[in-house]
């Protein structure tokens, strides 16, 4: 793994810390929820109580020798097996665990099992909801506004997943409801319109993040993109597999795009144009492998290296994929967004919830005043965020 020794790798050993309650807290939480929405069997059942005993007490194993992957994993986990979850590296650590999950309920296994992803009825729970119905109605205040101030809106509706409201609360900065009062802690949408002028036949590729009521504001962004010229073709990334509990992948892709062609209104109408874009090759989804590997985009293989190289930008979304993009490390806030990404093949920007403890590009005046006014959980509570650009 790629990891610069000017910054030290996030671990999960240090009571307290965020990474520390991911695994003590998080993980065997979403087991039991995982558990609860599906009428596994005894041996899944069996599988999944294994999983717990292993990630809050025991030791990390390896996959067992005829899993599909086993090899792949063994390489990525040299020097990690045989250690105590809470020793080895966050990044990794997490994407193992989601790994062992599928692996217990027989998400690859040959049977009745294979392919059901575990986290798709929280997902699909997301978009029936009247939140969502609700931001679906506001796209029909939206479009009779200025195409800049759609443009800015949309912008923010997929910063902030599904805090956005879609009420688009542009006179307070963008920020959802709850914080109004805490702007954006980097903003640099600016550089970032400026990467996709009108007019042009450029490729844009869009990262995507979780599933559901944060899917949705990407979509309606791509769309806008699409529309209004900004891009004439897209690159929508997604997950090969069910990942991070609510990663997008394909299927939920489909799904919300059938949300937004049964809707009515201009949500329907932005749902055929994507559905459309779509049969016409204008958006292109890809589910690369490497999307759900535990390492940084800095070793990306060079097939993915390529499709980004050809985008006018690429657009990573939401906290994941900001600390593959950064490194998973503990750098000093005031670090160069620029340096920290100046290994990636073309221009590329963060939309991001903070979510963690990752972050570069702050100024000093901005960190300091955060840590003023805030305690340390303004990084990881889901109340602020980015807009980072390096060109």
């Amino acid at each position: 793994m790629s990891e610069n020794a000017d910054a030290p790798v996030i671990l999960c050993n240090e009571p307290g810390s965020f990474a520390w309650g991911v695994i003590a807290e998080r993980h065997p939480a979403l087991i039991q929820k995982v558990r609860d929405a599906f009428p596994y069997s005894p041996e899944q059942h069996a599988a999944l109580d294994t999983l717990l005993k292993q990630d809050t007490e025991g030791k990390i194993e390896p996959l067992a020798p005829d899993a599909h992957d086993a090899e792949q994993w063994a390489h990525w986990g040299q020097g990690y097996f045989g250690r105590s979850w809470f020793d080895a590296p966050f990044l990794w650590v997490e994407s193992y665990f989601y790994r062992q999950l599928l692996e217990a309920v027989g998400y690859f296994e040959p049977g009745p099992w294979q392919g059901i992803d575990p986290f798709r009825p929280f997902k699909q729970a997301e978009l029936r909801t009247a939140e969502a119905a609700a931001e679906l109605r506001a796209l029909d205040r939206l479009v009779k506004e200025p195409v800049e101030v759609q443009a800015q809106a949309l912008l923010h509706g997929s910063l902030w997943g599904n805090r956005a409201d879609l009420g688009f609360r542009i006179a307070s900065g963008g920020a959802p409801d709850g914080a109004a009062d805490t702007p954006l802690v980097a903003d640099d949408s600016q550089s970032l319109w400026a990467l996709l002028a009108t007019g042009t036949s450029a490729t844009v590729c869009v990262v995507a993040d979780n599933a559901g009521r944060e899917l949705v504001p990407d979509l309606l962004l791509i769309d806008h993109l699409l529309h209004h010229g900004h891009a004439e073709r897209v690159v929508l990334h997604v997950k090969p597999y069910p990942y991070y509990v609510s990663d997008a992948t394909t299927a939920d892709v489909v799904d919300c795009l059938r949300h937004l062609r049964q809707a009515d209104g201009a949500a329907h109408a932005v749902g055929e144009r994507l559905w459309e874009a779509m049969a016409r090759g204008r958006i292109t989804v890809r589910a690369h492998a490497f999307s759900c590997a535990p390492l940084p985009y800095a070793d990306m293989p060079d097939d993915l290296r390529g499709d980004f190289a050809q985008a006018a930008v690429t657009l990573m979304k939401g906290d994941l994929n900001y600390r593959r993009l950064v490194g998973d490390q503990l750098w000093p806030a005031t670090t160069s967004f620029a340096e920290r990404t100046a290994y990636f093949p073309g221009p590329v920007a963060a939309l991001r919830t903070l979510k963690s403890d990752v972050l570069v590009g702050l100024d000093a005046s901005t960190e300091s005043a955060l840590n003023a006014a805030h305690d340390r959980r303004w990084r990881t509570d889901g109340t602020h965020a980015l807009i980072q650009t390096r060109p």
